[in-house]
């Protein structure tokens, strides 16, 4: 984990892109929905399950890409956008499951508080790529 001062750069050394709060998290997240939709009617195995499924791992596989071409600060502002576009898919698929009844309100509220921590740490390294590039 790393611990920053909003002036300066991170205070601990980064090595991996586990190592980075929001791949952490972005994970927590994944687990999270994982979990929850073993719950959803069988009919949606393929459909929503599936689909959100897919964009929340994407989340994280995303931001490892982008550790991955750090040394190109434009290519690892492109995966934390693509990271970005994953976690808003994540979030309609969440918006859809609570509309139609697999999720309750405290289930749907806290995985979205969850997405939305996300989303800001991935718009703080869109802001600044050089504290990590």
């Amino acid at each position: 984990m790393i611990k920053s001062n909003p002036q300066s750069r991170p205070t601990s050394r980064i090595n991996a892109f586990q190592d980075l709060r929001v791949y952490q998290e972005a994970c927590t997240l994944d687990k999270a929905i994982f979990d929850e939709t073993k719950k959803w009617p069988r009919e949606e195995k393929f459909a929503l399950i599936d689909q959100i499924r897919r964009s929340s791992r994407a989340i994280g596989a995303n931001l490892a890409e982008a550790w991955a071409k750090r040394c190109y600060p434009a290519h690892f502002v492109s995966k934390l956008t693509d990271s970005d576009g994953e976690l808003q898919e994540t979030e309609h698929g969440l918006d859809r499951a609570h509309a139609y009844g697999y999720l309750q309100e405290s289930e749907f509220s806290a995985l979205i508080l969850r997405c939305k921590a996300i989303g800001r740490q991935i718009g703080k390294m869109i802001q600044s790529p050089s504290l990590f590039c």
